[in-house]
């Protein structure tokens, strides 16, 4: 399955059987919520699933010592895969609203528990609307199945390991560039960015249409080529380890392969004992 799909190849598929099809809208602003918007309209058989409390672990918040989306157990993949009808081999393309932000995320997770036949609808609900596709306000029968995928080794990486490793390898941050820089923060407990690490907007991946879209796989390949990645395996981060997966989808699409450092920002600045760079040191 191709890691990338467009609307037209979900349109003529989202009937056949055993496909499922995951509305993970999610927005930063507390006054929003991404299953409210899914009730008031989604792509026809969607579920949905919350990035807060299905694809992180328990216990996250601003501030905290592990970070706002910590990566979630087996325990939990396993719970929630199975019960959005996610078993194995079952087909499975994710959206949102925002340019694949937050979609990649359930694309970044599945693939590290070992389900490879996963996708993000390039340009989401929004490029779906635009079309005048049809939208749905049913919910879904769905029966639960079996989920059995542990966490493979070079997704994912904790604190302790990015500590003890960063300085020998490339490091990649998603976040914007006033972020990265410093200038403005305005979740997280300090600004500024790892030390030694690279801007890597995941914006930057996008087309500037109007419904951006992802760039070619060339181009991808000619971005992350500049940063280093066709010779090292870059480590990627962001905010809280959600739109940093959108690095990760474009680095694959590029025929490269990075790894996600699952706390992110969040965890690393809640920690006084670490360092944080300012500008582009």
């Amino acid at each position: 399955m191709n890691p990338l799909v467009d609307t037209a190849w979900l349109a003529h598929r989202l009937h056949e059987p055993g496909l499922r099809v995951v509305d993970v809208r999610w927005y930063l602003d507390p006054a929003r919520r991404g299953r409210d918007e899914w009730r008031e309209g989604h792509i026809p058989g969607a579920v949905f699933l919350d990035v807060e409390t299905d694809l992180s672990a328990p216990g996250g918040r601003r501030g905290g010592p592990i970070g706002r989306h910590p990566w979630p157990s087996e325990e939990q993949v396993a719970r929630v895969m199975g019960g959005a009808g996610i078993g194995p081999g079952v087909p499975v393309v994710a959206y949102d609203d925002a340019s694949g932000a937050n979609a990649s995320r359930l694309w970044y997770l599945l693939r590290a528990h070992g389900h490879e036949a996963v996708a993000v609808l390039d340009g989401g609900i929004a490029k779906w609307r635009v079309e005048g596709r049809p939208l749905s306000t049913d919910a879904p029968a769905v029966a639960p199945v079996p989920f059995a995928g542990p966490l493979r080794a070079g997704f994912v990486i904790g604190k302790d390991e990015m500590i003890a490793t960063r300085l020998g390898r490339l490091v990649l941050d998603a976040r914007a560039v006033e972020r990265y820089r410093g200038e403005t923060e305005p979740i997280d407990p300090r600004p500024g960015h790892i030390p030694g690490a690279r801007s890597a907007p995941f914006s930057d991946n996008l087309t500037a249409d109007p419904v951006p879209v992802f760039l070619p796989a060339d181009a991808l390949r000619r971005r992350y080529a500049a940063l280093g990645a066709d010779r090292e395996e870059p480590v990627v981060y962001c905010g809280s380890g959600v739109t940093a997966c959108h690095d990760l989808l474009a680095l694959h699409l590029a025929g490269l392969r990075g790894v996600l450092y699952g706390g992110s920002w969040s965890e690393w600045s809640s920690d006084p004992t670490l360092p944080a760079a300012l500008s582009d040191d």
